[in-house]
């Protein structure tokens, strides 16, 4: 038999949404992405949006247009453009999402199109699952598909030694079913974003 030829492995790209000081957000998400070092279908990439520091949306066009005059929307841009598969990890702000979050969703619009979205949420007793529910709503709207395996932290803080969380075998369990169905959506996705039947 022939063998397959090989795949270049996807892009996942883990996207810090808290950009406040104090947060617990990074030490979550480097968590998650040294579990994402370890899965053989994704490259991974980080996206701290402190450090991205987009202001509010200051384009003069739609997005949809994608016709960019700012340094940092076409940065941001060319970053989402060539990522199969996002993970946002975000906390709970008053029964929502974080505004850079959604001010980083609104520069673009085409880029985000026809990839999977997953969530890892933390937060106190909720554990942030309300910001999720809000936040499936919206990147649906932008013609992604929200996946229904999320990793939900309650009592995070508790978690967290040294600055570094340390999951409890359910967050582990979690992130590797999470990490499953991403890597069989973005598959999927891929193919349909290239034409290939």
């Amino acid at each position: 038999m022939t063998p397959e030829p090989s795949v270049a492995p996807m892009t996942l790209t883990t996207v810090v949404a808290s950009t406040r000081p104090g947060r617990v957000g990074r030490s979550v998400a480097d968590w998650f992405t040294s579990r994402v070092a370890e899965c053989d279908q994704f490259a991974s990439h980080l996206v701290d949006l402190r450090e991205l520091d987009l202001p509010f949306y200051d384009e003069p066009h739609p997005p949809a247009l994608r016709q960019y005059t700012k340094s940092h929307t076409r940065a941001w841009s060319r970053i989402v453009d060539v990522s199969d598969a996002f993970v946002f990890v975000t906390p709970e702000y008053n029964g929502g999402f974080p505004a850079p979050l959604k001010n980083a969703w609104d520069y673009l619009v085409v880029e985000w199109q026809h990839k999977p979205a997953a969530f890892v949420s933390y937060g106190g007793v909720s554990a942030g699952t309300r910001a999720v529910q809000m936040a499936k709503q919206v990147v649906a709207n932008l013609r992604m598909l929200p996946i229904g395996p999320t990793v939900s932290i309650p009592f995070v803080n508790e978690q967290v030694e040294d600055g570094a969380f340390r999951p409890g075998k359910i967050h582990e369990a979690a992130a590797e079913q999470m990490l499953e169905e991403l890597a069989r959506t973005a598959t999927v996705m891929r193919r349909l974003r290239s034409g290939a039947h």
